[in-house]
């Protein structure tokens, strides 16, 4: 066997799992057949086992499936899957009634099937150690527990207790998992643990009852009941439609992990596991699951690993950092960086501004000390590692200084200018805009090599992503502190280089414009913001355009036409912005924050946004035909064009700093696995065909150039 040892010795069988050539040990298909000739060599000692301890050799207990097999498999799979999926459960079952005490002993983390292998111990023993975490994360991954987790959590916690860790992926630490009873023991550390087991089995091996998991004993009940109670049947009326207001159809793993649930707890215990099997065997070849594999574990691994990162540069953290501007960027990121225990000077043009910043943290931080997350002295060690002022001269010695003052370029200049000469040795400076080239910026500073764009996005303290971008001059080692900075944050990096509106930017504009050009051509408002809504955004583009504030895009706007001529060209505003233009120069319509926009907002607490009544009669047309398939493709197909013509331009330089910023930063749906999965999802070819359809029809922006075609069949990845 190439992945599990197996020992006999006193009486006590160990099968301890130790992959060959992996840093962690998963379900792969060695794995699989290790574990049946395994079970078969317990089942032939079986008159001479007193008890049989489950083990690791690795650093973590067992990391779960094997997910780059998984992204290989085909819809004809599925049967062969759930063959596979069954055998293994059949293992399982052997194990766990052969009438013989098993413990599995963990000495490191367990997720997805690796915590379903630590739940065929009858007896489960982990370190306590706050930083191991165990539980099923295969929702957030497209997937369900199919190895019986959802059967054997539901019936150790109950159909409402389960639902936490298993339709919301809740993850728990040892402690916790103490706490619910779904470990036995805690130990010191991994010398301890098989003491421990051998210390369990003692007591167990002979016993009058032989070792059993509780569904197992006939006088199991369900924690709460079963689906036949009124109190859970109740409950279970409105779940399938709770679940599908917050899924919208798109995500078929906890729908189908709600009704392997559901119909698992009323069947008996076998049963409930063939119906698991037959949900997982059905998901785990859908296009969904492998899009969110390929996005959510590939990619965000690779950004954690720092694959875009300059590889030579030594390890940074900085210890102080200096923030210009204490409006809602500056001050959000104060309370982040705080949080996270850097010193932090918040300074902006009057003390009273920069307090009005600094207060900002203490109210985040006030509502967790009010609901106990947060006690009052870690409150105020957090607060009192912000300064807020109003003079320049107590930036002094900061290692990094962002600026985050209002997009214009002169006021930006200024204040590089002012507070770049008072970085401690070796410091650099950043700017935190959103649209403006950093190259330009950079030409106010004495030492554009240490000088770089990092986007956070808004509101600071909620969004994962952040956007780092290299400008022409900035150096490998910049790149590398701004990316060890972001990652110190608890953030998620990309890296870009340098371009009008970066990437996310650049592409969210894309998607909002969109909405408004389809409005200009007479389609109705409802009708946009529901394929908005129906593909998977967040909010439909008009909502977010209000959002961001439609004076803003304006702003952006004017300043895009007075660059082009300075470079001695003419912009040519998209049908969109000049919808957009209208609304704020003719109408005085200028977003959410001045209370109208593509929605009015009422005053009165409660009441909800409407869409201004008079779109219909300024722009709809009623002769205009439209279908919703068509609005929903150009939604999601310029989005990803525009994500295909920026790695193409080399304003990407990865396809997982695309998806996982066109996820974090614009809210690209999750189900498609980002931008350009979408594409690879679709296949190249279908998607070259669509996209020239729409570009026939409804504009150059959806048209795919040659070398944007090569771009995208070079990056194709391959599993």
């Amino acid at each position: 066997m190439k992945t599990i040892q197996y020992e006999l010795a006193d009486g006590i069988a160990t099968l301890t799992f130790d992959e060959e050539g992996s840093p962690v040990n998963t379900m792969c298909a060695q794995w699989q057949k290790d574990l049946t000739e395994a079970t078969a060599q317990v089942v032939k000692d079986k008159e001479v086992i007193r008890g049989i301890v489950l083990a690791s050799n690795k650093s973590t207990f067992f990391a779960g499936a094997d997910l780059k097999a998984t992204m290989r498999l085909q819809a004809a799979d599925a049967p062969q899957v759930f063959k596979e999926i069954e055998q293994t459960k059949k293992n399982f079952r052997t194990l766990e009634t052969l009438g013989k005490p098993v413990v599995s002993c963990l000495n490191g983390t367990a997720l997805g099937g690796g915590w379903e292998v630590a739940l065929v111990g009858h007896y489960r023993i982990a370190v306590d150690d706050k930083k191991i975490q165990f539980g099923l994360p295969e929702i957030t991954l497209g997937l369900i527990p199919g190895a019986s987790g959802i059967t054997k959590m539901t019936r150790l916690l109950g159909l409402m207790g389960a639902q936490p860790y298993i339709l919301e992926s809740k993850l728990f630490n040892p402690h916790e998992a103490l706490e619910l009873g779904l470990v036995h023991e805690l130990v010191p550390d991994a010398a301890a643990l098989r003491p421990a087991a051998l210390a369990w089995i003692a007591t167990h091996d002979g016993a009058a009852a032989p070792a059993h998991h509780p569904w197992d004993d006939k006088n199991y009940k369900m924690p709460g009941g079963t689906p036949a109670n009124p109190k859970i049947a109740g409950m279970l009326a409105v779940a399938p439609a709770v679940l599908k207001q917050k899924t919208r159809g798109l995500y078929p793993a906890p729908e189908y992990a709600l009704a392997a649930m559901v119909e698992g707890a009323q069947v008996d215990f076998d049963t409930a596991l063939r119906i698991e099997s037959r949900y997982l065997a059905r998901l785990i070849v859908s296009p969904v699951a492998k899009n969110m594999i390929n996005t959510f574990f590939f990619n965000m691994n690779a950004i954690k690993s720092g694959r875009s990162r300059p590889k030579d540069a030594p390890r940074y953290k900085p210890q102080k950092v200096g923030l210009l501007g204490a409006g809602m960027m500056g001050a959000g990121i104060a309370y982040v960086q705080a949080s996270r225990g850097i010193s932090t000077v918040l300074r902006d043009v009057s003390q009273d501004k920069a307090d009005a910043g600094k207060a900002y943290s203490a109210k985040l931080t006030q509502s967790r000390v009010d609901k106990g997350r947060m006690s009052a002295a870690e409150q105020a060690a957090l607060l009192a590692r912000i300064e807020a002022t109003d003079k320049v001269a107590d930036l002094a010695g900061c290692d990094l200084i962002i600026e985050a003052v209002f997009e214009r370029r002169d006021l930006k200049a200024q204040v590089t200018q002012e507070a770049e000469p008072l970085l401690a040795p070796g410091g650099f400076f950043a700017s935190n805009t959103s649209t403006l080239p950093i190259s330009g910026l950079a030409t106010a500073s004495a030492h554009p090599d240490k000088f770089i764009g990092i986007h956070f996005f808004s509101p600071v303290d909620k969004m994962k992503l952040v956007e780092i971008i290299r400008g022409k001059q900035t150096n490998d080692d910049t790149v590398a502190r701004a990316f060890d900075y972001v990652q110190a944050l608890g953030k998620i990096p990309i890296v870009v280089n340098d371009s009008r509106g970066f990437y996310t930017s650049r592409t969210f504009g894309t998607f909002v414009m969109e909405g408004a050009a389809m409005l200009g051509e007479g389609i109705p408002a409802a009708a946009i913001e529901n394929a908005g809504i129906q593909c998977g955004m967040p909010v439909g583009p008009l909502a977010v355009l209000d959002e961001t504030a439609l004076s803003l895009s304006v702003h952006v706007l004017d300043q895009t036409r007075a660059d082009y001529v300075a470079e001695g060209k003419t912009y040519i505003a998209t049908p969109g912005e000049l919808i957009v233009e209208r609304m704020v120069k003719e109408f005085d319509r200028n977003g959410r924050a001045a209370g109208a926009g593509f929605y009015d907002y009422p005053e009165e607490k409660g009441a909800k946004k409407t869409l201004w009544p008079e779109l219909k009669p300024l722009f709809e047309k009623p002769g205009v035909a439209w279908a919703i398939t068509d609005l929903k493709d150009r939604l999601l197909y310029r989005q990803a064009v525009e994500t295909a013509r920026c790695l193409s331009e080399n304003v990407l330089t990865s396809v997982h700093d695309a998806n996982i910023g066109s996820i974090f930063g614009i809210g690209f749906p999750a189900w498609t696995g980002g931008a350009m999965q979408f594409i690879y999802s679709m296949g190249v070819d279908a998607f070259v065909q669509r996209a020239g359809e729409l570009a026939a029809q409804y504009g150059a922006g959806f048209a795919l150039s040659d070398e944007v075609k090569a771009t995208i069949k070079k990056h194709q990845p391959v599993y």
